[in-house]
């Protein structure tokens, strides 16, 4: 469902790629928690993948094609990558029916998506300004939702969620996963994402420095947080 191929990405005046030949897959049916520290490469990555920036070389793919060059790309990937991105003098559902009239869906939608994210008719009529950050997360993954798409690439998207809103989360997308849908989950947080996902893809400095499942990266070096602080920290240096 969604594939990076020797992706490669330089700015001007750093030392190092920001991506340098990232090559990872995100199969349907599954989530895979994308790992990194701060500036590792991961919204970088999204982005091209999203068709919101450019790659010096290397193919980010979708359905297995270039995001931009989908029909309705809308209807393929649905997408969180900032939960700032509303207008905050829209209310919630404001913002949400103006995404259904963007891409055609019922108005109605809204107000399913609305209860499916877990934000009350109330919260619905409420500015954005108002919202915590996370119920701005909750908005945006009703955005990312709209389409009922196959696949999803969220970043960050547990940020100022409770403890039970990262349980309803991690349901949802193992939900969507099991539905056969592709989930592409950018974290710097390692524990719950290891819960969460059937594959883990840690980034850093650019380059992806370990890809396999959970259960065999514990067989192969026992605790996983120890290996991950190890090799981020490596590959950083």
């Amino acid at each position: 469902m969604i594939t990076f191929d020797k992706l490669t990405k330089t700015y001007p005046g750093l030392r190092r790629p920001a991506l340098d030949e990232v090559s990872f897959t995100v199969p349907a049916g599954s989530v895979t928690g994308f790992l990194g520290p701060n500036g590792a490469g991961k919204s970088t990555a999204m982005r091209i993948l999203l068709g919101l920036g450019h790659a010096d070389s290397g193919t980010a793919r979708v359905a297995g094609q270039n995001y931009r060059r989908l029909p309705e790309p809308a209807a393929v990937a649905g997408s969180l990558l900032d939960a700032d991105a509303f207008h905050p003098g829209r209310t919630g559902r404001e913002a949400l029916r103006l995404g259904c009239l963007t891409l055609g869906l019922p108005a109605r939608r809204a107000d399913e998506l609305l209860d499916l994210v877990g934000l009350s008719a109330a919260d619905g009529r409420r500015r954005v300004r108002g919202y915590s950050l996370g119920m701005r997360q909750r908005l945006g993954l009703a955005q990312a939702l709209l389409t009922d798409p196959p696949v999803l690439v969220l970043d960050e998207p547990a940020n100022g969620l409770d403890p039970q809103g990262q349980r309803w989360l991690g349901e949802l997308l193992r939900a969507r996963a099991e539905r056969g849908g592709a989930v592409l989950l950018s974290s710097h947080q390692l524990t719950d994402v290891e819960r969460l996902a059937d594959r883990l893809v840690v980034i850093a400095g650019g380059r992806v420095v370990a890809d396999d499942t959970p259960a065999r990266l514990r067989a192969l070096h026992g605790d996983i947080t120890e290996f991950y602080f190890s090799v981020t920290a490596d590959a950083a240096a």
